[in-house]
């Protein structure tokens, strides 16, 4: 099983999501983000960087988090990205419809663009349908996996940027999960957890 280490910026959603037993099991560690200047990545094989973390930190931690990738780790970032400090980051924020599945005939419009992929053995498009808020525009040679029908990227695996892997989605689902709402979201992280830990990327 992959060693995983999660940043933690002090959030109550972000408390919650980390440390509930079924998803702690796969964090080898929690790192304070205010002191990830400082910590040790040794033996690590997975950063997961939660939605909705401190801005200004999240920037100033973008050299380390880089060079991680650099020595063949990977990176899972989460949630919209108002800040660029992923590589080649195209973000377009979207205005988001909280309240599509009420429409007549709903339609998320989420696609899954390549449904073979291992992803999809432990979560379905269901799984990770709840709402988004904008999409990517990742570099040449990226796996996008979960797509709008417009062929934005909700969810999307880039080996081309640096010498390892940065598994990039729109979806916040530990937000909602430690936040008390959005069932999907628990389904989400009960397939997603286990395959950053033990799945092919």
């Amino acid at each position: 099983m992959r060693k995983v280490a999660a940043l933690y910026g002090g959030n109550a959603h972000q408390y919650r999501s980390l440390n509930e037993p079924k998803y702690r099991r796969y964090i080898h560690e929690i790192i304070y983000l205010p002191e990830f200047e400082q910590a040790s990545l040794d033996g690590i094989d997975v950063l997961l960087v939660p939605s909705q973390l401190h801005l200004g930190l999240l920037v100033k931690a973008q050299k380390k988090i880089w060079e991680f990738a650099e020595s063949g780790g990977t990176v899972i970032a989460l949630g919209q990205q108002p800040k660029e400090w992923i590589p080649a980051q195209n973000w377009e924020f979207r205005p988001t419809n909280f309240w599509w599945w009420l429409d007549k005939a709903a339609k998320s419009g989420l696609v899954l663009a390549k449904p073979e992929h291992d992803l999809f053995k432990y979560i379905s498009l269901g799984d990770a349908t709840w709402h988004y808020h904008g999409v990517f525009w990742p570099p040449e040679g990226s796996e996008v996996l979960i797509s709008t029908e417009d062929h934005g990227a909700i969810l999307y695996v880039d080996k081309v940027s640096t010498a390892g892997t940065w598994i990039v989605t729109t979806l916040d689902p530990e937000y909602h999960y430690g936040s008390y709402f959005m069932p999907a979201t628990e389904r989400f992280l009960d397939g997603f957890m286990p395959w950053i830990a033990e799945g092919t990327f």
